[in-house]
């Protein structure tokens, strides 16, 4: 019998009804820890297909769900608030909704030049990938404080993915989110809040990824890899893990905790860079 890591909490995960999903497969992980999940999405149909599946592997009352524009600052407020009113507070919050140009993802001889990329397009993008990571969390923030407890989950992209040629806007976008990641895990160190990256470690085989692509899909990281990573960031069990990066291709259960963290993390965006500001005023404290 499976441990119920997560029982009593209450959980938010964006996007998360796509048949072939991140989302999906992270709901009903957290869904078979004990936790109940205020699944939210833009797709009603997707929304009304998962949850009564999740249900079915879960009860009736271990979802709710949300037809949710994340990059609406007015639906994430909304959205929050309705799901601690209905299910009785907050505790995680897995920013996963995202999209891509299908251009991008068509591999092949496919072009997808910056410079070609209209602004609208641009703007689609970035509002989901980048703006609605901000807003759900800006959101949950004050009510994780309050309790003094919380688990915020970013997914956002392959580090190579973020500045490969032909990436834009979804590379930028995704890159974006990790700098908010880890910039919050930084503001929030000690509060009980922590914030962290999970990513599949590479092509994922999602409906994101269009059916007439020359990319192999068979070839592609199941969304599966994510159930157990996803579970245990979002428990106590991780309560000294803030700021972090996890591939949940590289996550091992039989590994020792130890072994398995040196595996699959590292630290959230670009520290291993070091200090890239120049201070004139040594006795200053790092603003930059």
């Amino acid at each position: 019998m499976q441990r119920k890591l997560l029982e009593g909490k209450i959980a938010i995960v964006t996007g998360a009804a796509s048949p072939r999903g991140l989302g999906r497969a992270m709901t009903e992980a957290l869904v078979k820890a004990g936790a109940r999940v205020s699944m939210m999405d833009i797709n009603q149909q997707w929304l009304d297909e998962t949850s009564n599946y999740m249900r079915e592997i879960g009860g009736d009352d271990c979802v709710m769900t949300q037809v949710v524009d994340v990059t609406s600052i007015g639906e994430a407020e909304r959205s929050i608030e309705r799901t601690i009113e209905e299910l009785g507070g907050l505790h995680i919050l897995v920013n996963n909704a995202g999209v891509a140009p299908p251009k991008m993802l068509l591999g092949g001889e496919a072009s997808n030049n910056f410079w070609e990329i209209s602004a609208e397009e641009w703007d689609r993008v970035v509002a989901v990938n980048s703006n609605g990571p901000f807003y759900m969390t800006r959101t949950v923030v004050p009510h994780m404080l309050a309790q003094g407890w919380g688990r915020i989950i970013g997914v956002t992209t392959s580090m190579n993915t973020m500045y490969r040629a032909g990436a834009a806007p979804y590379g930028p976008s995704k890159a974006a989110h990790e700098a908010l990641v880890a910039m919050a895990s930084r503001e929030l160190e000690g509060s009980g809040v922590t914030v962290n990256v999970l990513v599949p470690g590479g092509m994922a085989s999602t409906d994101l990824i269009p059916d007439n692509t020359d990319y192999v899909r068979e070839n592609m990281i199941s969304p599966d890899v994510m159930m157990a990573p996803v579970v245990w960031l979002a428990s106590d069990e991780s309560n000294d893990i803030n700021g972090q990066r996890f591939i949940g291709y590289n996550w091992d259960e039989e590994l020792p905790l130890a072994e398995r963290l040196e595996k699959a993390a590292a630290p959230a965006a670009w520290p291993q860079l070091g200090a890239q500001a120049i201070r004139l005023d040594a006795n200053q404290k790092d603003k930059y």
